[in-house]
């Protein structure tokens, strides 16, 4: 039977908040799809309710297979800022909006890169150790160290990278930056020294933590010739996107004494397999690809993803959350 109700899919991790947000509208109507859906049970869904008009998505990809299917897309949303699955040349084709939730996450995020600095410096792990397994005599041997003077170097200066310079300012850090797209006035104006050559500015770095969007000018950014560049007694750090840094010459230089250590939360291929070399190492902490989705940060991501799309299908987007600015009017 027809309908004038908008049809929007959202995947399972929406909270309820923003279901109540779209739901209040008597022109909406909510279909829900599994965030690990396969990308060929999508497009069998999208087409079984076709048309459909505005899709929320997580971890799941969409180009111009799920475009065809779902007959009259008007906006695709992501609840969250990263955008490496979908195929934004696609929708710009046709004219549909990709959005993301601004900085809902970036509060987040930024102290998750400070945890595994913290976990890292504080050597958190081996001490937890030392304790639980009777080898207390051993603690003068393993002495954790400050971050108050060391140097941090943040490669990439948005949303997350800025409040990253923050907190690390506010633990007396020395702060650099490496961001091609953002003028030294801004930088300098944040508290923060700008550095315009990456490989230069490698060797005198403690920590050097990623904060950078994965595109093809990123992808494999820390190789091992940038890799090698940075002291042996540093730490890198990536809570942006797996591919930015190069698993296995990330795992020859922490096995061969040329890295101190890595904090990662993010990996080339997601999930990682169970058997993956960096896991069995004792200098690196892991993380599920969850420094951006806490508690909070869920609850923004999804109530501004949801303001998302009322606000294309009311004819007003909100211009800074789209991505491809070239459909906007």
């Amino acid at each position: 039977m027809a309908t004038n109700k908008k049809k929007i899919f959202v995947t399972q991790t929406l909270s309820r908040g923003a279901r109540a947000l779209l739901t209040q509208r008597d022109d909406i109507e909510l279909v829900e799809f599994p965030n690990l859906i396969s990308a060929k049970d999508f497009e069998a869904l999208l087409k079984s309710h076709a048309p459909v008009h505005g899709v929320a998505l997580g971890a799941t990809a969409f180009g111009e297979t799920e475009l065809e299917a779902s007959k009259d897309m008007k906006v695709v949303t992501r609840i969250g800022v990263g955008y490496d699955a979908v195929d934004v040349p696609a929708l710009s084709r046709r004219k549909v909006p990709l959005m993301v939730a601004g900085s809902a996450n970036s509060p987040s995020v930024a102290e998750a890169a400070l945890f595994m600095m913290l976990t890292l410096a504080k050597r958190a792990q081996e001490l937890h150790a030392c304790v639980k397994d009777g080898k207390w005599a051993d603690r003068l041997g393993m002495l954790p160290f400050d971050l108050y003077g060391k140097t941090v170097l943040i490669v990439g200066f948005g949303r997350i990278g800025s409040r990253t310079a923050k907190r690390c300012l506010a633990f007396e850090m020395n702060v650099q930056v490496y961001d091609p797209y953002k003028e030294a006035a801004e930088i300098k104006a944040a508290g923060c020294e700008p550095v315009t050559d990456l490989d230069a500015a490698l060797p005198g770095a403690d920590f050097v933590t990623i904060h950078c969007p994965k595109t093809p000018e990123t992808v494999g950014l820390f190789d091992a010739a940038r890799i090698g560049r940075m002291k042996p007694k540093a730490y890198l750090i990536n809570t942006a996107r797996g591919g930015i840094v190069k698993e296995s010459a990330l795992y020859d230089a922490l096995t061969s004494g040329r890295l101190a250590g890595a904090g990662i939360d993010v990996f080339e291929v997601e999930p990682p397999p169970v058997g993956n070399a960096l896991f069995a190492l004792p200098n690196v902490i892991i993380a599920p690809h969850v420094a951006g989705v806490t508690v909070e940060a869920v609850e923004r991501m999804s109530e501004q993803t949801a303001r998302n799309i009322l606000s294309v299908l009311d004819g007003d987007p909100i211009r800074q959350n789209v991505i491809n600015q070239d459909v906007l009017g």
